[in-house]
């Protein structure tokens, strides 16, 4: 990841906030849902733009590597990095 991604990411994770993955609607609206219904915080950070892959063919020559974004080129925008960490009073949903 980028500098600042970067220290964006270990400030969150500092907090105790664990990565879980990314995420557009409707699926990103259904997992917040559901971590919340099983007693988690949720956090949501945009995907940071900008990023070149280090797994991909043809990336070797970039200084900034990071996570695979081929998928998300040109949709940033719409994607969402959900972060949960457990509650304070960390009980599920009755329902």
């Amino acid at each position: 990841m980028g500098s600042k991604g970067q220290s964006d990411r270990e400030r969150i994770e500092k907090e105790g906030w664990v990565k879980q993955f990314v995420a557009n609607e409707p699926r990103l609206s259904e997992a917040v849902d559901l971590y919340k219904d099983l007693g988690f915080d949720v956090h949501l950070e945009p995907l940071p733009a900008g990023q070149e892959c280090d797994t991909c063919a043809g990336t070797e020559g970039y200084k900034e590597t990071g996570e695979c974004r081929v998928c998300f080129e040109g949709f940033e925008d719409q994607y969402k990095i959900i972060f949960t960490r457990r509650r304070k009073d960390s009980k599920p949903s009755e329902d």
